[in-house]
């Protein structure tokens, strides 16, 4: 059993648990992944590693809550365990001999993008960091990038907070400005990471895209994270989950994403209905 070592709502709808886990906290790197089940008979499923601590043994998840089993683990608290936490998994980042780096995050992608800019900076790199959101009361881990950047940018659609519109205004602007990164490296959305990389390949800057949002099981056998790569068929959670992000075939990845999303959501609202019940 692992235990829930601290629990922090970082939004409504994202929230960070740090696990004891002093096997996996000894292996772990920057983009790195987790398997895990909340309960004995329950479903497996993939998350990022979003930090570690060797000392305390501990590993830091960040979940968005989307369906019946991030809505469960949710409802674990402090002192709380769970059954399985098997990592690390995939490959890491590869951030050796990078030495100027915009690191691209959306969303909930923040917590993978987090550990990325983290490590390049604790090997001497120049980070930028550009996040978006939606809105205001979406933002997480700001104070965290901001720590780690030589220089920030905020972003959200609505412009709540930072400045107004996508993670692709402040990116064009640098480049177009004649900014030289030796790698842009982008977590977040699909979509989002689709433009990130049409905006860097006019200029023949390498980018690197995490597809850990197309995961499911973690091991390969569902096919369900298959994808185009350079023409070819690769696994996100055995060949990745980084990939040249200009050889991604985005479109097949967006409209095989969102194939669960109906089972997703049936399941997250029959987890909380059984919630509701047992409190009642």
């Amino acid at each position: 059993m692992y235990s829930i070592i601290s629990k922090k709502s970082l939004n409504p709808t994202v929230t960070q648990m740090e696990i004891y886990a002093p096997f996996v906290a000894k292996k772990a790197l920057a983009g790195q992944f987790v398997i895990l089940r909340v309960a004995e008979d329950g479903e497996r499923i993939p998350l990022t590693v979003a930090g570690y601590d060797r000392e305390k043994g501990t590993v830091k998840i960040i979940f968005q809550i989307v369906g019946g089993t991030t809505e469960l683990l949710n409802q674990k608290n402090v002192g709380d365990t769970i059954p399985d936490f098997v990592g690390p998994l995939g490959r890491p980042t590869h951030t050796a001999g990078l030495k100027k780096v915009c690191v691209v995050g959306g969303g909930v992608g923040c917590a993978i993008a987090l550990p990325v800019a983290q490590a390049l900076k604790e090997q001497g790199a120049e980070v930028t960091s550009v996040i978006g959101f939606r809105s205001k009361d979406l933002v997480i881990l700001e104070e965290e990038f901001k720590a780690v950047s030589t220089v920030f940018h905020m972003m959200t659609d609505d412009g709540s907070y930072g400045r107004q519109g996508n993670v692709c205004v402040p990116l064009n602007e640098m480049l177009e400005a004649g900014e030289q990164f030796d790698a842009v490296i982008t977590i977040g959305p699909l979509i989002m990471m689709k433009f990130v990389c049409a905006a860097t390949k006019p200029y023949g800057v390498k980018t690197v895209a995490s597809m850990n949002p197309i995961m499911i099981d973690g091991t390969g056998m569902c096919g369900g994270c298959r994808l185009t790569v350079g023409g070819k068929m690769k696994f996100a959670c055995v060949d990745g989950p980084e990939f040249d992000g200009h050889e991604i075939d985005f479109d097949e990845a967006i409209s095989r994403s969102r194939a669960y999303a109906d089972f997703e959501n049936r399941e997250r609202e029959k987890t909380c209905n059984l919630f509701k019940k047992e409190v009642q």
